[in-house]
C-alpha cells in the first residue's frame, strides 16, 4: 500500500490544473469547502457527498476503560467523535484497486 500522503496543496494542485484558476484562487477554493465542511460538523450536521460518503459526528457516553498495562479501571469521559461512512460506489472502487494489486 502506498505511503503517500493528499495533502490541500495536492488538491490546489489539481484544482489549478483541472479547472483553470489561478493556484491562489485553487487554494482559496480548497480552503473554502474544507472551511464549509468543517463548520457543518461541528454545528452537528452530516456531510453527504455523493459517490464518496458521509461523514457525521456522534456524541459517545462516559464508560469505564481498562488500562492495557497495569489494568486498572478508568472513566472515559463523554466526548463527540467524527465518522465516515464510505459510499457503496467508494467501497466498491477500493475493492477494485485491490484486486488490481498483486
Amino acid at each position: 500500500m502506498s505511503e503517500k500522503t493528499v495533502t490541500r496543496m495536492d488538491l490546489a494542485e489539481s484544482v489549478f490544473r483541472e479547472v483553470g484558476l489561478s493556484r491562489h484562487e485553487s487554494a482559496q477554493m480548497v480552503e473554502s469547502v474544507l472551511d464549509h465542511i468543517s463548520d457543518a460538523l461541528v454545528r452537528g450536521e452530516q456531510v453527504k457527498i455523493s459517490s464518496f460518503g458521509t461523514f457525521s459526528v456522534r456524541d459517545k457516553n462516559e464508560r469505564i476503560g481498562r488500562n492495557p498495562k497495569t489494568g486498572e479501571e478508568v472513566p472515559i469521559t463523554p466526548r463527540r467523535v467524527l465518522s465516515f461512512r464510505p459510499s457503496h460506489l467508494m467501497k466498491e472502487r477500493v475493492a477494485a484497486g485491490n484486486k488490481s494489486r498483486g
